[in-house]
Formats: structure tokens, sequence, C-alpha cells
């Protein structure tokens, strides 16, 4: 994890009058050197050892804080449960449809596709999300 993309994400949150406690920086730190897309309770599980007496609710407020900021995003794909994701750099996403793995992709070019769709609807666009779903590679290899 770059200490560097800690700090300038610590310095938005204070400009943003965020008070950084303890577990909130723990969430921050877990969720920006994690290469996964964990949902609240797989960051409470990686919290919990550090932080017994921190509540899973504590880690929903932290993320959605977090979320309402844009230091990170909240995935949501008709589940249960909702992923999170700190990202940096825009990017897409493709999806495991047996094990439920979100694996980044990033590709030069897609964020053109806002600026067509506006050409072509008229719509003022305020955003899009690209999922590409399949077999992940474990997946394909367990079912041989």
């Amino acid at each position: 994890m770059s200490q560097t993309i800690v700090d300038q994400t610590l310095r938005k949150l204070k400009a943003n009058n965020v008070r950084i406690t303890p577990q909130r920086q723990a969430v921050l730190e877990f969720m920006i050197g994690t290469h996964m897309h964990p949902t609240a309770d797989d960051v409470y599980q990686a919290l919990a050892g550090r932080f017994p007496n921190m509540s899973v609710a504590t880690i929903y407020n932290n993320l959605r804080l977090f979320t309402e900021l844009g230091v990170i995003e909240e995935m949501t794909y008709g589940d249960a449960s909702s992923h999170f994701d700190f990202a940096q750099t825009k990017h897409y996403h493709a999806i495991c449809d047996r094990c439920g793995k979100v694996v980044d992709i990033f590709y030069p070019g897609l964020e053109d596709v806002e600026i067509v769709a506006q050409n072509l609807t008229g719509f003022m666009v305020t955003g899009h999300r690209m999922e590409v779903h399949g077999i992940c590679p474990e997946c394909q290899l367990a079912n041989r």
C-alpha cells in the first residue's frame, strides 16, 4: 500500500471536516491496500482482531461516509451484499458467475462512452458502469 495514497486520502477527509479515528483510518488503509472488492463484513472480519470492540455498524458507517465523499465506490450487483472498491483510476469489473469473484479491468478509451452516450441521446450523463460476466479461471479448473 502506498503511504502517499493514504496521506492524500486522509487530507481529503480532513478537508471535508471528517475526524480521523483509529478505526476510520484502519478501514481506509484496508480499502486502499486490498485487491479484492470486500463487503462490509469482509472488512469487519479483517479488522476485528485489531479492534475487538468495533461493531459491524462502525464499518458500514465508515464505508457509507467514504462512498458519499467519493473516496470509495459501492458496487451493487443485485445480491444481498454491496461490495466496495477504492478506485483512484476509473476502471471496470469482471465478475465470476459461479463464485462471485470481482476483478478490475483497466481499458483505455472507455471513458469516451459517456461523451458518445451524451451525444447520441442528449442525456446529461452523470456516470456509467460496465461489467463483464463469466467464469473465473479457478472455477473453470474446478469443473474439469
